[in-house]
């Protein structure tokens, strides 16, 4: 039996830190939205995680609404048959959207859901504690301070959590739980989950600015492949696999505006990013994959793979970073056309 238990290799994989914090994540994750306890369940769960473990990611992605429980309940069973040691991986959910639930307590972010949310968050992932948790959306119902201290009972006195960020917050919600923390000596948050890819850039690139020069605040970036499109599987209507086929309510609207000019246009630029992709040797979601994680405010990128092929794939994005030089960049550029003004 040796001294120190170890299942973690990190291979090639490049780790950033999150934010202010001295923690270190890979810059790819996995994350578990509209996948695991939805249309993966079981044994695919399991080997997703664990193949994303094989490419040397340490960071693993949920939320209490996922599948209304479900996504916690599926990666909970993956940790526990896994058994990687706790130290060795990093884990996060989110609170806020509650699981479906009716009583009005068990959604929002008032002290009680936060914690008793996170209580019910950890039961279902079979975990003692979360490394980090996330209030999924601003409460504009509930005052600053008592988000705040909520987030900071969980992890100064309950031990459920060891750090907090914000999901989808303005700036200014942001800087206000910052000033607030600081104020009554409770703990700030340290990262965002914002949406960001080549097609959605404003907020990440204009309005958080100010977070990453102020704070040095971290991002964990959600839908890196705008939802898919960016690999072009798209292109030519909508495989029956695909997460627009097996998700239609939520993505009616996205599917309708593919069929508008706007969206046209979209998947005429994905076909040109394809070109460039198979000069550096890679496809269209390696190239999307590494222009996202090419901005240094990214900590880190986290995948939404529903097969264990598509983590192999998206981890080769790793390898492609280096090629992108800013000659290549400024090719992505001239084709997306979208960058956002200062």
């Amino acid at each position: 039996m040796p001294a120190v238990e170890s299942k973690y290799q990190p291979h090639d994989m490049e780790f950033r830190r999150l934010g202010p914090s001295g923690l270190k994540v890979s810059v790819f994750s996995l994350g578990g939205w509209l996948t695991y306890g939805g249309t993966q369940k079981g044994n695919t769960v399991t080997e997703c995680m664990q193949a994303a473990w094989d490419h040397g990611i340490n960071f693993f992605d949920t939320a209490e609404t996922y599948s209304a429980g479900q996504c916690e309940i599926e990666m909970g069973q993956a940790f526990k048959e896994l058994a990687w040691p706790r130290d060795e991986y990093v884990l996060s959910t989110k609170i806020f959207f509650g699981t479906g639930r009716k009583e009005p307590n068990t959604r929002g972010l008032s002290k009680k859901h936060i914690v008793e949310g996170l209580k019910s968050s950890l039961a279902r992932l079979q975990q003692p504690y979360v490394d980090i948790v996330f209030a999924h959306r601003h409460d504009p119902d509930v005052p600053m301070r008592e988000i705040v201290e909520g987030f900071t009972q969980c992890i100064r006195d309950l031990n459920l959590a060891y750090y907090w960020g914000t999901s989808e917050w303005s700036t200014a919600q942001i800087q206000e739980a910052t000033e607030i923390a600081e104020k009554y000596n409770l703990i700030a948050p340290i990262a965002e989950q914002p949406q960001y890819n080549a097609f959605h850039r404003e907020r990440f690139e204009v309005e958080y600015k100010p977070l990453y020069d102020q704070f040095k605040y971290g991002t964990t970036i959600w839908s890196p492949l705008a939802s898919g499109v960016l690999t072009g599987k798209y292109d030519n209507g909508i495989p029956e696999d695909s997460r627009f086929a097996t998700n239609p309510a939520f993505f009616k609207d996205t599917v309708e505006k593919l069929k508008s000019e706007e969206g046209k246009a979209k998947l005429e630029k994905v076909r040109k990013l394809k070109g460039i992709a198979e000069k550096l040797g890679a496809n269209t979601a390696q190239l999307a994959l590494a222009w996202a994680a090419k901005n240094p405010n990214v900590s880190t990128v986290i995948l939404g793979a529903s097969k264990v092929e598509q983590v192999h794939d998206n981890c080769k994005a790793l390898k492609l970073l280096p090629k992108l030089t800013p000659e290549i960049m400024a090719e992505i550029e001239d084709v997306l056309q979208n960058k956002p003004k200062a």
